[in-house]
């Protein structure tokens, strides 16, 4: 099919509201919520008005990372979703927009690209001219190497940027038909039978051969929203039959607790390296691919997405609570305290040889993320009554921020 061929072939219906009061009720959104804002106060940096990449607790206290824009800007998406939905925040958002678009020479990938398309298209529509300027968007998959080698996320994000931008900016942008669907066709390209994504299509290093056959969670989730956006900007439904079909596939291997494993292979569509399980896919980017493809479709994730967040809060294999009020972050994920047991995981599963991690080799990796936060807030900011305090205890509340150094 021609590139326009796709695009004019097949009809859209319009998007179903994917969820219900009773998801609503079953966990307490609005803490979620809440807590969401606490963290990102304490990794706020007043100075550059951007987020620390990262705060880690260590035996001396908290160490917090220098600020990343990349990560401020996955914060902005979620608080700017909670804002639309009526939910008050504590940050001159306007400031943090104005701090993150001064600079874009860090953009070295299709994926960078995509996800300040992305974020200028949902934050700020009316710069999406100026963008469109300043980057080649029909040289971008040539131009950088992970358009070139075909990394599932980046090319993901770049067709969920083109198409937000064509959704905030109807017929008032460049037209990116042609290089969407291109994007498109390289994606369905990383796509196994089974539904399954690898991670690259074209490894360049000799010791990377498995990176086309294997692919981690945040490919499969990334591929799902990336469909699923671009089926709704250009109004196709093609693409949301590889978003179902990867949805089903990453649902039907959810672990028993809701655990979002994080290593699959996609020509048997089978987990290959369950750990570590990162505390940001089950509350934040599983929810947010997983409640848009629902709304595109009508299919109901509810259930895996409600097992997930319960994982969250202590229904996992340490049975402990991610969730640190104390503190107020949620800790980064749950793996092997060794190296050597996740390279023992995989290798026992690619020779399909069922080995189980016990406990007592797994442990909480004790970090905290403002992408993480910003992920929860894009997902679930739709979700429980709006809560005005929320941004004044937000404020009110420093955590660990005073002992970060």
């Amino acid at each position: 099919m021609s590139t326009r061929g796709l695009v004019e072939a097949r009809s859209f219906q319009e998007p179903v509201s994917g969820h219900s009061d009773s998801f609503d009720s079953q966990l307490e959104f609005s803490a979620l919520k809440a807590l969401s804002l606490r963290s990102l106060v304490s990794l706020f940096q007043e100075e550059e008005k951007l987020f620390s990449g990262c705060a880690t607790l260590t035996e001396g206290g908290f160490h917090r990372e220098g600020t990343s824009r990349k990560r401020t800007m996955i914060a902005l998406l979620g608080l700017q979703r909670l804002a639309e939905a009526g939910g008050a925040q504590p940050f001159d958002l306007a400031s943090i927009r104005d701090a993150v678009l001064e600079d874009t020479s860090w953009v070295c990938s299709v994926g960078d690209l995509g996800l300040l398309t992305w974020f200028t298209a949902v934050c700020v529509p009316e710069r999406l001219g100026r963008l469109f300027n300043e980057f080649d968007f029909g040289k971008a998959l040539d131009a950088y190497s992970d358009g070139r080698q075909a990394r599932t996320v980046g090319l993901a994000w770049f067709l969920a940027g083109i198409g937000h931008a064509r959704l905030a900016c109807p017929g008032t942008l460049p037209d990116m038909t042609d290089i969407a669907v291109d994007t498109y066709h390289m994606l369905q390209d990383n796509q196994g039978e089974g539904g399954i994504f690898g991670h690259i299509a074209f490894p360049r290093l000799v010791q990377r051969p498995f990176y086309n056959r294997l692919g981690t969670f945040a490919d499969q989730i990334h591929a799902i929203y990336g469909l699923t956006t671009f089926a709704r900007a250009f109004q196709i439904e093609e693409p949301l039959a590889s978003a179902l079909a990867c949805a089903n596939s990453v649902c039907a291997l959810q672990g028993e607790m809701g655990q979002w494993w994080f290593l699959y292979d996609k020509r048997t569509s089978r987990v290959v390296n369950p750990y570590p399980v990162i505390s940001h896919h089950q509350d934040g980017t599983a929810p947010a691919g997983l409640l848009a493809l629902g709304d595109a479709t009508g299919r109901s994730f509810h259930k895996p997405i409600l097992k997930g967040l319960s994982w969250i809060a202590g229904a996992n294999e340490l049975g402990k609570n991610l969730r640190n009020l104390d503190q107020g972050f949620i800790w980064d994920s749950i793996g092997p305290s060794s190296r050597i047991t996740n390279y023992v995981q995989a290798v026992l599963s690619f020779l399909s040889i069922s080995y189980a991690v016990q406990g007592k080799k797994l442990s909480i990796r004790y970090e905290a993320r403002p992408d993480h936060f910003g992920w929860l807030l894009y997902a679930l900011a739709r979700f429980g009554a709006p809560n005005a305090t929320m941004a004044a205890k937000a404020a009110s509340t420093h955590g660990c921020a005073n002992q970060c150094a």
